[in-house]
């Protein structure tokens, strides 16, 4: 059976950070997005007027800015190690995150199979941001099917890692769910909880989740 293990990014790869505060640190701009990451935490805003709000913040972001932002971030370790692992299985792996593609499709380097983001323009921003390529929760459903299509599984074939209440609605949608560090509502309805800084500890889970593989 193949599977399709779908990969959340902010508090999941990434531990006890997100990539908007890892990119604003970079700018010295802590303390103006942690205003920002806030308000949406209290839905105060969403994700269209969070992403047009960090826009607006990152005027002077460079690719380098983005790339010290990306080697500098706390990820889990063995991330590559279970990516390849997944590969030599004949598995495939992506990740899905509403934080910016320009952030997000690096992780392509590491040997996932895809990788979505919100879309954001080219850095340095010389362009607006077109809110109609900005993710929700629910978009995550939708990358998730279009995926399934792409390499030929279905829901039920997918495991999906993440950490947060409004990655919900994809473990309603999929096979098999890993709540990674996450909030307890996540925790909740996820088949599986991990908690540490391993990602090859939380993807050891899901083989007890393989019809006719029994849990050690």
């Amino acid at each position: 059976m193949t599977r399709l293990h779908l990969f959340d990014l902010d508090g999941t790869l990434m531990y006890g950070s997100a990539a908007p505060a890892e990119i604003s640190r970079q700018l010295g701009l802590d303390a103006e997005i942690a205003e920002l990451e806030r308000a949406f935490g209290a839905r105060k805003i969403g994700p269209q007027q969070f992403s047009v709000a960090v826009h607006a913040l990152w005027a002077e972001l460079t690719p380098a800015h983005v790339r010290a932002a990306f080697d500098g971030s706390p990820w889990l370790a063995g991330i590559r190690d279970v990516w390849q692992e997944i590969r030599e299985r004949g598995d495939y792996c992506a990740v899905i995150s509403l934080s910016p593609s320009f952030f997000v499709e690096l992780l392509l380097e590491w040997g996932a199979h895809a990788a979505h983001g919100s879309v954001f323009p080219e850095v340095p921003f010389t362009r607006p941001v077109d809110v109609s390529g900005i993710l929700t929760p629910k978009d995550k459903v939708t990358v998730a099917d279009r995926l399934c299509a792409r390499f030929g599984v279905t829901r039920t074939d997918c495991v999906a890692y993440a950490d947060s209440a409004t990655d919900a609605v994809l473990f309603e949608a999929v096979g098999v769910s890993v709540a990674v560090n996450a909030r307890p509502a996540l925790a909740e309805c996820a088949t599986h909880v991990y908690e540490g800084r391993d990602l090859r500890e939380a993807y050891q889970l899901v083989p007890a989740a393989r019809p006719g593989v029994e849990a050690s």
